[in-house]
């Protein structure tokens, strides 16, 4: 089994403790809200988010995947840091064992960067092509600035 990691550092005039907040602490009220068309719930099916919680998010009708689940592996509130694994999903990975995905937010200036690092669990003998990591990072990235949007209109959410 091999490993592709992925990394990438987004930006954001939001404070790190909100973005933390509206991505991991509260997400399963957030998301929903924000992007109602993608992610229809979010749901703990194990724990209450703490570690070895299991968070299971269930995708819109039109989403080609219907549910993942991840367990929270570490997580420390006080840095804004929270490493997770896939665990299951709807879709067969014909050639992923699992997704390891490590979030922090620093602070920078009056907002924050963000700092994402996914590694991929490639199973023996597959490769894993650089342009399917990016068509679910661009999906990201999307989420990640709806979130943004979201907390500039609405200053009290997650403050």
């Amino acid at each position: 089994m091999g490993i592709v990691t992925y990394s990438m550092d987004i930006t954001s005039a939001i404070a790190p403790s909100r973005m933390f907040k509206a991505f991991v602490l509260e997400s399963h009220n957030i998301l929903p809200k924000i992007v109602p068309e993608g992610i229809k719930s979010i749901e703990f099916v194990e724990g209450d988010g703490g570690i070895g919680s299991i968070k299971k998010t269930n995708f819109a009708e039109s989403s080609h995947i219907k549910y993942t689940k991840h367990k929270v592996e570490a997580l420390d509130v006080g840095s804004f840091y929270c490493k997770y694994t896939m665990i299951e999903s709807d879709i067969k990975f014909d050639k992923i064992e699992f997704v390891m995905e490590e979030v922090k937010f620093i602070a920078a200036g009056n907002g924050c960067v963000c700092k994402m690092t996914s590694e991929y669990h490639v199973k023996e003998g597959c490769e894993l092509k650089e342009e399917d990591i990016k068509k679910g990072k661009d999906k990201a990235m999307g989420l990640y600035k709806a979130v943004e949007e979201y907390l500039v209109a609405n200053p009290d959410v997650c403050a």
